[in-house]
């Protein structure tokens, strides 16, 4: 029950992360300042790469265990690599937009389909 409640809290910190990336890529877009790398990148990427690893090794397991129609362990995994470019991409103005977009929208249907299993 422990890690149940653990996995619903590490899912919605990933769904916070994916939101404040998207806003932060997008003012970096408007602006067209890069974030700089010590005091803003880096303390955030590791945050979530820290927090993204976890999650994806508990909902993996936990979807091997319970088998789901709709969502694998390898889209965990991919999940979990999309955060890791995402949380560092967004920064960057430069970073292609269409890609960026793509890689957040996936991610957050990911991340909401677990959400919405763990609800269950």
């Amino acid at each position: 029950m422990q890690e149940y409640k653990k996995m619903v809290d590490e899912t919605n910190q990933l769904l916070n992360i994916l939101d404040r990336a998207e806003k932060e890529y997008d003012k970096r877009r408007e602006t067209k300042i890069k974030g700089e790398f010590y005091s803003e990148v880096k303390p955030f990427a590791d945050y979530a790469h820290n927090l993204s690893k976890v999650w994806g090794e508990e909902v993996g397991n936990y979807l091997t265990e319970n088998r789901q129609k709709n969502l694998h362990p390898n889209q965990i995994k991919a999940t979990v690599e999309n955060i890791e470019l995402l949380t560092v991409q967004c920064f960057f103005p430069e970073t292609s937009y269409k890609r960026f977009k793509s890689y957040v929208q996936s991610s957050y249907y990911v991340v909401e389909q677990v959400r919405d299993i763990l609800k269950q």
